[in-house]
């Protein structure tokens, strides 16, 4: 056998601190010893637990995984005065050796490596079950570990890899390292970006099919969760399908979702409670009919601090790393309450005395809050809206139907604006300027921007604003450059026996 897995908890430990041993030289470390291994339903039902766990890490959507993207590009600047948190990212001094990198390429294979240890162990469970229930349960389980394991993957595809532009060009570039097993003789060998994707799509049809809510017994609600279902399924799948320019597939697994009547769009005028409308409630509690799937936190268990950098709070004065970029505030109109629930101008606590809209979608759950802890927001990483965007460029990329694609941007803006009487006109001059505003407006600081210009080979370009850092805030990237694609850390291309292709990036 080879020494897959082995090391896990070690390696997640260090990796901040660097280290020669391989992400995929892993062991889960709260998983059943090997001489146990899983071999009953509530075993499995534990390692499941286990495996949403691994989503709580904060090098992933609590954390680097869903802000660095959006920060090494044109959405933030760091502020004089600022704690050089992230300072590499943002000034694009982007090595193979950074440690935030390092951390959510691990924590990605521990998820990964969660998965593959459950489905390896999965058919003894399987010998086990006596009854239709536990038959039930067993295929939910199967359904959230290839689920789990086509997320990871697909983030990694996001980050480690280049566009796909089509089928003979994703047959030639490099995808990532596929892992299936726990046990395993598989070489640790870059896959191609072709055959990468087919993985992430064969996991993600067999998590809807195991997870398949049926719909004819099934009355409950399964917005606002916290564990995977069919529709999860469907809405990572819409994603992919957009990424890889598969358009009608876009439009028909986004379709499945909008229509399914599990989910709405939160209103920003409609009051859930008596001071606060349906979409202030989603960033204030973390509660929305529009979230899809969001990572669970309780008071006694959470991840990472979302809003740490972009406040530094400490009951006294804000101090923030990072404020909202000029350019970003100014695409909201005054009838847009997005604006008034992602930005409140506070006047900072540093020296200069900067007062400036800063990013109170991230200040925290107002019930952590309430007990000390500051910052912590439950991730959003799948919600009702990205499947509109998703659905609206579908329809203007690939059928040229410019009056959907309208209708999917008015229907996203009647729910958050004061108040919408008019239509949105799209057209081929104009349709991915709107579009691309759009994602920014509605997706802001939630990890899109860096896939989205790479993906439409776009680059940016950085002018200073008031207090922003010298060194960073005169920065042109041209569209396509190396650093679209995060480097392959390097302890994974000196690992004892690895055969790992480095990305363009790796200096």
């Amino acid at each position: 056998m080879k020494r897959f897995y082995n090391t896990l908890l070690l390696l997640v430990m260090v990796t901040l601190m660097g280290t020669t041993s391989s992400c995929l030289d892993k062991y889960p470390d709260n998983a059943i010893p090997q001489d146990k291994a899983i071999n009953t339903l509530d075993e499995f039902d534990q390692a499941a637990i286990g495996l949403y766990s691994a989503f709580k890490s904060s090098a992933l959507y609590s954390g680097y995984l869903t802000i660095l993207p959006d920060i090494q590009c044109d959405l933030a600047y760091a502020v004089n005065g600022y704690t050089n948190t992230f300072g590499n990212i943002w000034r694009w001094d982007i090595l193979s050796t950074n440690s935030e990198i390092t951390a959510v390429y691990a924590s990605l294979y521990d998820v990964i490596a969660r998965a593959n240890f459950m489905l390896e162990y999965a058919p003894r469970v399987e010998l086990t079950l006596t009854n239709d229930d536990e038959w039930e349960q067993y295929n939910q389980i199967c359904g959230e570990a290839y689920f789990a394991r086509a997320y990871a993957y697909s983030e990694l595809i996001k980050l480690f890899c280049k566009p796909y532009e089509s089928s003979q060009q994703a047959e030639q570039e490099l995808g990532v390292v596929i892992v299936t097993k726990y046990h395993t003789d598989e070489p640790m060998r870059r896959s191609s970006l072709a055959k990468s994707y087919d993985r992430v799509i064969q996991d993600l049809e067999l998590a809807a099919e195991l997870m398949d809510l049926d719909e004819k017994s099934f009355s409950g609600s399964i917005y606002s969760s916290s564990y995977f279902n069919e529709y999860t399924a469907y809405a990572l799948r819409a994603r992919v399908a957009l990424y890889m320019k598969d358009y009608e597939r876009a439009i028909e697994y986004s379709t499945l979702v909008i229509e399914s009547g599990f989910y709405a769009l939160s209103s920003t005028t409609t009051l859930l409670t008596s001071d606060l409308s349906h979409f202030s409630y989603m960033w204030q509690y973390d509660e929305a009919t529009e979230i899809i799937w969001k990572v669970g936190f309780t008071i006694n268990s959470y991840g990472g601090a979302l809003g740490q950098v972009f406040f530094n709070y400490d009951y006294t004065s804000m101090k923030p790393d990072y404020v909202p970029a000029e350019m970003v505030l100014n695409l909201y109109d005054q009838n847009d309450l997005r604006y008034g629930n992602y930005f409140y101008t506070y006047t900072t606590g540093h020296s200069h005395g900067l007062s400036w809209p800063l990013l109170v979608k991230y200040f925290g759950n107002m019930n952590f809050f309430n007990s000390n802890i500051l910052h912590v927001s439950m991730p959003k990483p799948l919600r009702l809206a990205e499947q509109y965007l998703i659905r609206a460029e579908a329809y203007a990329e690939g059928r040229g139907n410019y009056g959907a694609a309208s209708n999917d941007i008015a229907s996203l803006r009647e729910a958050r604006y004061q108040s919408f009487g008019g239509g949105v006109s799209l057209t081929a001059n104009n349709a991915m300027q709107i579009i691309e505003e759009e994602r920014i407006k509605e997706l802001y600081m939630e990890g899109f921007r860096l896939m989205d210009l790479k993906r439409w080979h776009k680059g940016f370009e950085r002018k200073p604003q008031e207090q922003s850092l010298e060194n960073g805030s005169s920065l042109k990237i041209e569209a396509d450059d190396p650093l679209f694609v995060w480097p392959i850390p390097q302890h994974e291309l000196e690992a004892p026996g690895a055969s790992i292709e480095p990305n363009q990036s790796n200096r």
